[in-house]
């Protein structure tokens, strides 16, 4: 891709940046969004945008196109984490919600397994269409999922209360199980306050465990980012699929791990504890990293950073959800 567009220098990297610039700008306004038109329609808009954007990256020619793309790749992501926080939490209690983000979460570094087995199966094609090349991946991945994801319009609803697979038998207990978690709230869903946003912002478990998400997606990014670079210096006599096929084993730990360790803060209903746990691994990983240059080891360090931090989101988001009563201020505290 670098290649192709004559990107030198920087060009890479400033590029790569775009998405997170309005992710960031984005994020807390994209969940207050979700509040006032529900998770039932925003979600499914968000996402089907988002894979749009991302086919989209398929046919770009020029650096500032591609910068163009990520922009908004940012803006349409922004509150997906977030919002899905915030919609699971109107489904299940404290106890049951790590592990049911846990699920989801799972989802990240199995799709990056799978994604890169699709991306190497679709880079033995000479061309698809009029696109060949890396471009092929995003617009064949882009197509597959943005007809997937349009089935989000009929399955989402906003709570139990409007599930129209639900019977009115089942609806009522649905909710009646959250509310009893709410101390002195006697809806599911209060009137969206000012205060009561500003509230969930500040709270100070909030903070706090927003330093441990920061921190977590610090290093989930980190390996991300440099995963392909060492699998690329470890196995340099490689093809490019082959070393593609190299990655898969990270993320597949990665997603086992998200399982695992959610599973068990659900069954002991604890969640700093774990985090605690959970994290000596990444430690231990990331001083293989600095202390040798060896790239086999530090393949091998990979394994245990991804048995660690992958975990940490699901267990942040749900202690972050657990401490904020209101719906309302649970909107922008999850964000």
């Amino acid at each position: 891709m670098a290649g192709i567009l004559g990107m030198k220098g920087f060009d890479y990297n400033v590029t790569r940046s775009m998405f997170y610039v309005s992710y960031i700008v984005f994020e807390i306004p994209s969940n207050i969004v979700c509040k006032l038109l529900g998770p039932g329609w925003l979600l499914p808009s968000l996402t089907v945008l988002f894979r749009a954007c991302s086919l989209g990256s398929g046919f770009v020619k020029t650096i500032p196109q591609m910068m163009g793309v990520r922009f908004l790749l940012g803006i349409f992501e922004a509150g997906m984490l977030p919002e899905i926080v915030y919609y699971l939490s109107r489904w299940y209690r404290r106890s049951e919600l790590t592990f049911r983000l846990g699920l989801y979460l799972a989802a990240g570094p199995l799709a990056g397994a799978f994604g890169v087995l699709l991306a190497s199966a679709i880079l033995r094609l000479d061309h698809f269409g009029s696109v060949n090349s890396w471009r092929m991946v995003f617009v064949i991945e882009g197509i597959i999922t943005v007809g997937l994801r349009l089935i989000g319009f009929v399955t989402m609803t906003d709570r139990p209360a409007t599930a129209r697979w639900l019977t009115e038998v089942e609806k009522q207990p649905s909710e009646d199980r959250v509310r009893s978690e709410s101390v002195g709230q006697v809806k599911v869903l209060d009137k969206m306050d000012r205060k009561k946003l500003i509230l969930g912002i500040w709270d100070l478990v909030v903070i706090g465990t927003s330093w441990i998400f920061l921190f977590c997606n610090v290093t989930v990014q980190g390996l991300r980012f440099f995963l392909p670079t060492i699998v690329r210096t470890s196995y340099s006599d490689y093809t490019v699929i082959k070393q593609q096929l190299y990655m898969v084993p990270s993320y597949a730990v990665g997603s086992v791990v998200t399982l695992l360790l959610p599973l068990i803060s659900w069954r002991f209903d604890r969640r700093q504890l774990i985090m605690i746990i959970s994290t000596p691994l990444g430690i231990a990983g990331y001083i293989i990293f600095l202390s040798t240059t060896n790239q086999f080891a530090r393949y091998g360090a990979t394994l245990l950073v991804a048995s660690s931090v992958f975990s940490l989101g699901a267990l942040a988001s749900s202690q972050a959800s657990a401490n904020i009563v209101s719906d309302t201020a649970r909107s922008s505290a999850m964000a």
